[in-house]
């Protein structure tokens, strides 16, 4: 008898004939011009939600920010978006909140305010309130040119035409230029005050050039509020004059409906 043994198959390599030892494979080659498959809906949600939470800078946030938000819940309220407890809650998280991303779930739920930015955003590239409606603003006749308070006061405000040339006078008085829902006559007017132991102040828009000229004895031209980049559209104001043992004030402050409720001290009352 010969002492040869068969060989056992060799398990490295399959049989050319038959079937892989290695078991079926589990993965299904995908049709031939098919798409490749995309990411499932829940992926996509949390990543988005991922972007969402980076785009909130973890940064402190200011009393003006905390403000912002509390004008909002209290917009809601009036809406009838949030009941009184769910406001309280929210109010008192806001006073609390340190960072914007400590802000940014209370309003999450809520519509945002057309122009509004999130707090602690990157400032936006967009023209300032009312700036779209600039060239609509200038032209016609002066509402008046002149406004005298001797001992008392005089004050313009709301929808009203501001002159190409106006006087204003305070002696031992007070007067209130503002001018953000104004229109001008034309696009650059001259304003020019004389306060005399007397105030005189003028509000302006954002996006309006202000050029101040005045000269103060023993009194002041001061120019304050939130300096913005002039519009190219909108008008230019020029304040001159004098002011002797008083002072005229000019500061640029947004339009009610489009600014953010501030203050010196916050406020937890409704």
């Amino acid at each position: 008898m010969s002492d040869e043994r068969p060989q056992k198959p060799s398990l490295d390599k399959p049989s050319p004939d038959g079937p892989s030892l290695d078991g079926p494979s589990l993965e299904k080659a995908a049709p031939e011009g098919a798409a490749p498959a995309g990411p499932s809906p829940e992926k996509v949600a949390l990543e988005k939600a991922a972007l969402e939470k980076a785009a909130v800078p973890a940064m402190r946030a200011s009393d003006a920010d905390r403000e912002q938000v509390v004008e909002r819940l209290r917009d809601a309220v009036a809406e009838g978006r949030l009941d009184m407890e769910e406001f309280g809650e929210r109010l008192e998280a806001a006073y609390a909140s340190r960072t914007y991303a400590e802000l940014e779930p209370l309003t999450r739920d809520l519509p945002p305010v057309p122009g509004a930015a999130l707090p602690g955003a990157a400032p936006a590239t967009a023209p300032a309130p009312g700036a779209a409606a600039w060239p609509g603003r200038i032209g016609g006749s002066g509402t008046s040119s002149t406004a005298v308070a001797v001992m008392s006061g005089f004050q313009r405000k709301g929808r009203w035409v501001v002159p190409a040339r106006f006087n204003a006078v305070a002696v031992w008085g007070g007067g209130e230029l503002d001018l953000r829902e104004a229109d001008f006559a034309e696009r650059e007017v001259v304003i020019t005050c004389v306060a005399i132991m007397g105030g005189i102040q003028i509000t302006v828009p954002p996006g309006v050039q202000v050029d101040v000229r005045g000269i103060g004895v023993m009194g002041a031209f001061d120019h304050s509020g939130t300096q913005t980049v002039a519009h190219p559209d909108a008008p230019r104001v020029i304040v001159n004059g004098l002011a002797f043992w008083g002072g005229v004030e000019v500061r640029t402050k947004a339009p009610k409906g489009s600014k953010p409720l501030g203050g010196d001290k916050p406020r937890k009352e409704l």
